[in-house]
């Protein structure tokens, strides 16, 4: 079963998707946020092409665990999309993920230019990589 991995952002949603066996998470393109109901077809298409069972979206807490501006933004969105699908949607505590998606990008000698245009990328395949880890670690 194949998963999807979003990271929600005001301007972009990062988009991953994993491998069949729901081992490895690859990036796909990021969404352009349009509209609400523009954003949710697009991702309704993904989760359709795909055939993915199971949605991992990050929610970004504050860092002393707490539901701030951004993670109720996230979790409104949340709740239009499970009006568009029936698949099981999941959130992950995504704290500190851009930070590490662009300290890798940094780490590669990426330009700020290039490391803004695939950072929510990278850090919806951070999330769902490490959904899929720890999933893994626990049924393994």
């Amino acid at each position: 079963m194949r998963l999807l991995g979003l990271d929600i952002g005001d301007v972009l949603i990062g988009v991953a998707v994993s491998d069949p066996d729901g081992v490895i998470a690859q990036g796909l393109d990021s969404i352009r946020r349009v509209s609400l109901k523009k954003d949710i077809d697009t991702i309704i298409k993904i989760v359709n092409e795909y055939e993915i069972g199971k949605i991992i979206i990050g929610l970004p807490k504050t860092l002393d665990d707490k539901i701030g501006i951004q993670a109720e933004k996230v979790l409104t969105f949340i709740n239009f999309l499970k009006k568009g699908t029936n698949v099981p949607i999941i959130t992950w505590d995504e704290r500190l993920t851009t930070v590490s998606a662009n300290k890798v990008l940094i780490d590669a000698d990426m330009s700020r230019k290039k490391r803004k245009q695939i950072a929510d990328k990278l850090s919806a395949v951070i999330i769902l990589q490490g959904y899929l880890d720890t999933n893994e670690h626990q049924n393994g």
